[in-house]
């Protein structure tokens, strides 16, 4: 039986780490394009790159538009094409792609959040996407009749499958997780570093693997204990302090009571501010105002993320109403994605 050859478009970390969960459940294929070197043979590794926000986005444009001409030329020969995440990205591959080969069957797995900003691309995707797998509940409202979108499950529950069941006595360990990207790190370390010693528990900062060999932009990180498996720290911390992204949900899913602190460039967080109308900017926040209830966790941006609300918040923490709170969280989303995913690329 001859394999077969799909074109992959996952340019973010976790774009990959839920690319390899559909792959365990995917048999007889060849890759092309972009993802993770421990897959196969890419034509780039994003992971290797660390592009944050709008300013960076711009100063590599001249990469990207090289990018999509390779991978619309690489569409030829795949059997079908799977976009993962990163809308600015596959969003116009997917148009360029369906415009040179109109029958070619192109899979978008974890949608452009269109409910939060630009709901005309829903559009576009309905229009450019054969199977488009949404891993939010709700999203499927904002589209068209006429796409072929459905809820597959979100990703997350397939790679979390312990979760907590109670709350600890005593406060012990505490985890710190201020990112992946270099601008982010840069930022919240120096706070970070003043709640570990303010608070004075056994310390842990969550290091992402791609980041193993530039420790010098976390500054003295002598007073931590170091881990590189997020998930597991996730697991074994009592409290932790987060940057915002998926690491935010994971925790919420696992029932680590935590903080989300985010620190922007003042251009993109302006930008951002203009063409996001949101409430929130934490998943599960945005979940639980889905559902009609309040805020799961408390988020400072910006000005706010300051050492002293950050001790205040853990001080105040109501554990007990969070633990509670992530079981409904895990309930709403239900199950895994990466069967169905992996189904659908083998029916398609």
């Amino acid at each position: 039986m001859q394999k077969q050859k799909i074109l992959v478009s996952a340019l973010e970390h976790s774009a990959n780490i839920h690319l390899g969960s559909v792959l365990q459940h995917l048999d007889n294929y060849e890759l092309m394009g972009i993802f993770s070197k421990e897959y196969g043979n890419p034509i780039v590794d994003m992971q290797d790159r660390s592009i944050m926000g709008f300013s960076d986005a711009i100063k590599s444009l001249p990469f990207f538009l090289k990018l999509a001409k390779q991978m619309v030329e690489l569409s030829e020969s795949a059997n079908k094409v799977l976009l993962i995440d990163s809308s600015g990205f596959n969003l116009p591959l997917a148009k360029k792609i369906k415009k040179r080969y109109p029958n070619k069957h192109i899979i978008y797995y974890i949608l452009p959040q269109a409910w939060a900003w630009k709901r005309k691309r829903v559009f576009a995707l309905a229009k450019n996407v054969d199977n488009l797998l949404s891993i939010l509940p709700f999203e499927k409202e904002i589209y068209p009749s006429y796409a072929n979108i459905e809820y597959v499950g979100h990703p997350l529950l397939d790679q979390i499958t312990e979760f907590k069941t109670f709350t600890p006595k005593e406060i012990k360990n505490i985890l710190f997780m201020p990112g992946s990207r270099r601008a982010e790190i840069v930022k919240l370390m120096p706070i970070f570093r003043e709640v570990a010693q303010k608070l004075n528990l056994n310390a842990t900062l969550a290091i992402p693997p791609h980041l193993k060999n530039s420790l010098d932009i976390y500054g003295d990180i002598s007073n931590f204990n170091i881990t590189y498996n997020s998930q597991q720290a996730l697991k074994e911390a009592d409290f932790a302090f987060i940057c915002s992204g998926t690491a935010t949900l994971e925790a919420a899913l696992i029932g680590t009571p935590f903080v989300l602190s985010y620190i922007a460039k003042p251009f993109d967080y302006f930008i951002g501010t203009k063409l996001i109308k949101l409430n929130y900017i934490g998943l599960a926040n945005i979940f639980f105002e889905k559902m009609g209830k309040e805020a799961m966790h408390k988020e400072f941006l910006q000005n706010e993320v300051t050492i002293e609300n950050l001790v205040k918040e853990f001080n105040n923490f109501k554990f007990e109403k969070f633990l509670n709170n992530s079981k409904l969280l895990r309930d709403y989303l239900q199950n895994g994605s990466s069967k169905k995913v992996a189904k659908i690329i083998n029916m398609s």
